[in-house]
């Protein structure tokens, strides 16, 4: 039979779900109310901006986050329609689909940087002493590590 975790560990794994659920609902409708920019489409067009050529696979768009492939293809179909996202097809392999960032949506996202910094901050950075958030910090990134989770750029 698989070992279940114990109750500390169980507490941990329902803040963090607890957390993570409240920092989302309130990060998007500030983004939603100020910006008209849904969470999910801010966080693709930061992907994407960070990418070379400010492009990415969509197969890599998608294993970056939390949506499936059909996923990211549905988002990723409204953000063309809004003028933010591209879809491009790759020179040398027609399977291969990109998704790149436009002017609009390099603007969208810059405008709404401020914002999302300062949320950031005030309902999560802010609730943290120095030593909370190094701990807090070294205890996620060594989860994702074992969990193969690509490192995050220095």
């Amino acid at each position: 039979m698989p070992k279940k975790p114990d109750a500390q560990r169980m507490r941990a794994w329902q803040s963090l779900l607890r957390a993570h659920s409240a920092l989302v609902r309130r990060l998007s409708a500030e983004l939603e109310s100020e910006h008209d920019l849904p969470l999910a489409w801010y966080e693709v067009l930061l992907r994407l901006k960070g990418a070379p050529e400010h492009r990415m696979r969509m197969q890599e768009l998608a294993g970056s986050t939390f949506f499936s492939p059909s996923g990211m293809t549905r988002l990723v179909d409204r953000m063309v329609q809004a003028g933010l996202v591209e879809r491009h097809l790759c020179d040398t392999d027609r399977r291969v689909h990109y998704a790149a960032v436009t002017d609009e949506g390099i603007a969208r996202l810059r405008a709404a940087s401020g914002l999302h910094l300062r949320g950031i901050e005030e309902h999560f950075g802010s609730r943290l002493d120095d030593e909370e958030a190094e701990a807090l910090a070294r205890a996620l990134d060594r989860v994702a590590t074992r969990l193969g989770a690509a490192p995050l750029p220095d």
